[in-house]
């Protein structure tokens, strides 16, 4: 049983952001809507100033809250995650949290590998290979902009398929059995037709994953995975 001070020794700034984040939990306030100003929290809670800055500059650092200048305090976008350690396809970790997935297909072609593509696949340059650019949505809201490339002796049938039913990866897992794979992560600025089809101003900053997957000794998929950069994280854990 809680004692019947425990409200009483817990810092008047802590019950600030409680209060604040059971709120926003309860639907009260909603992503991109504005919580109270601090001067509404001061009256309400009856403390000063700088108590409430501190619970709301402490909730802007755990990115629960995002302050706009001259506009005031508004619920943070959630942080979409993925994760490193499987590879799962992007439909999958969206239906997994209970949202809705939809993609648009921007290209899906043969083309010719430049010299430093082919150098990742171990072929020579000019080499076919095939290519897809593919945005994801999860509720509506474009999160991902895939741009693939693959070894069409690893997925011959890759032009084939219908990629508003199935992700690139679902078919590859299928075509191409999982052998290994590489990654490296950065922040990039998006270039302005990543950042159209993202919906976010060019040169955003945005969340880049690049993998290179191997399927039975050779490369079977380079891919660039775009997400803007305050809506996504990826995380992971080694057992």
């Amino acid at each position: 049983m809680d004692h019947p001070n425990a409200q009483e020794s817990t810092p008047i700034f802590q019950r600030i952001k409680d209060y604040l984040v059971a709120e926003i939990a309860a639907g009260r306030w909603k992503e991109g809507e504005v919580v109270p100003s601090e001067q509404a929290l001061v009256r309400q809670f009856g403390v000063s100033r700088m108590t409430v800055n501190r619970a709301v500059r402490e909730l802007t650092a755990e990115q629960v809250l995002t302050r706009r200048q001259g506009s005031g305090t508004f619920v943070a976008p959630k942080k979409y995650q993925a994760t490193l350690v499987e590879i799962k396809s992007i439909a999958e970790e969206i239906r997994a949290r209970g949202h809705v997935h939809a993609s648009r297909l921007h290209l899906l072609a043969e083309e010719r590998a430049s010299e430093a593509l082919a150098r990742r696949f171990a072929l020579a340059a000019g080499s076919a290979l095939f290519h897809s650019v593919i945005v994801h949505f999860e509720n509506g809201k474009p999160i991902q902009v895939e741009d693939r490339w693959v070894n069409p002796a690893s997925a011959p049938a890759y032009l084939q398929q219908d990629y508003a039913r199935i992700t690139p990866n679902e078919h590859l897992m299928q075509a191409a059995p999982l052998q290994g794979a590489s990654y490296s992560i950065e922040a990039l600025a998006a270039p302005k037709e990543v950042a159209q089809m993202l919906a976010i101003d060019a040169n955003a900053s945005c969340l880049v994953l690049k993998r290179t997957t191997t399927s039975g000794g050779s490369v079977a998929s380079v891919v660039t995975m775009w997400h803007p950069g305050d809506l996504y994280q990826y995380t992971g854990s080694v057992a």
